[in-house]
C-alpha cells in the first residue's frame, strides 16, 4: 500500500524526536506537510529545514503542522533539531517504512557511483489527513515557500 492523491497515509507509528512517535492521527484536524530529506547536517537539507523553521509561524497560522523525515537515527535528529533550533519534530524512518509508503527511495549518482537515497520529496495533507499535493525530486530554494501557499490554499 502507497500513499496516492486523495488518500490518507496508511495506519503506522514511527519513532520521533522528543520522545514521541508519530502516527497519521497526529495532525487529526489540522493540514500536514511531510517533507523528506536525505541526510541531517548536509548543506541541502540544513537549508530547507532551516526555511520550515523559520516559516513556521505563518504554517501554524495556516493550521498546519510540519514534520521532517529521514532515514537517521534518533541522536542525529535530536542534535540537528538542536542545533538548527527546529520548533517541528523530526521522524527517525530507520527502517525505512514511510519511505517505502511514499515512494522517496532512489538510485542517485554521488560523486560517479550509484547510491540508493531518498529522493528530497514533501507531501501536503488536507485538514481531513487526505493528501492534497506532493512535490518529488525538488530543489531546496523557493520550494518552502510554494509549500507555504499551498497550505495556505488547502481546507
Amino acid at each position: 500500500m502507497s500513499v496516492a492523491i486523495g488518500k490518507p497515509i496508511p495506519p503506522c507509528t514511527i519513532p520521533a524526536t522528543s520522545g514521541l512517535t508519530f502516527t497519521p492521527a497526529a495532525a487529526q484536524g489540522k493540514k500536514l506537510v511531510i517533507y523528506f530529506y536525505p541526510k541531517d547536517m548536509t548543506p541541502g537539507c540544513t537549508a530547507e529545514s532551516g526555511e520550515f523553521r523559520d516559516n513556521i509561524e505563518a504554517f501554524s497560522k495556516a493550521n498546519t503542522l510540519v514534520v521532517g523525515v529521514s532515514r537517521d537515527s534518533l541522536k542525529s535528529h535530536d542534535n540537528f533539531r538542536s542545533k538548527l533550533q527546529l520548533p517541528f519534530e523530526l521522524i527517525a524512518d530507520t527502517e525505512e517504512k514511510l519511505c517505502q509508503l511514499f515512494g522517496v527511495m532512489k538510485m542517485k549518482n554521488m560523486y560517479g557511483k550509484q547510491v540508493r537515497g531518498v529522493e528530497r520529496s514533501t507531501f501536503l495533507f488536507d485538514s481531513s489527513g487526505n493528501l492534497v499535493k506532493e512535490w518529488r525530486g525538488l530543489k531546496v530554494p523557493g520550494h518552502v515557500t510554494e509549500v507555504l501557499q499551498a497550505a495556505q490554499a488547502t481546507k
